[in-house]
């Protein structure tokens, strides 16, 4: 029996836009990422893509994605 993965999607909750709350914003540098997804793999709000395209809306900010990133291709910026 094949078992497909469950995969959490962005929507938009009770909570609203939680993107609005952060204080930095994560942004990719095209040029040093490779697409090894491990960003993806490692967001807890699950709003990067698997193209690692980010859902500004929903992200907080909190850099998980910044910190697992081998290749140090995600700067957290000021909003």
């Amino acid at each position: 029996m094949d078992l497909e993965p469950i995969i959490s999607r962005v929507k938009l909750g009770a909570a609203g836009e939680t993107g609005l709350w952060r204080n930095y914003r994560p942004v990719v540098n095209r040029e040093l990422c490779t697409k090894c997804k491990t960003c993806f793999n490692y967001c807890p709000e699950g709003v990067i893509s698997e193209e690692i395209e980010i859902e500004y809306r929903f992200c907080k900010g909190c850099g998980i994605c910044k910190e697992m990133c081998r290749q140090k291709a995600i700067e957290m910026v000021p909003e």
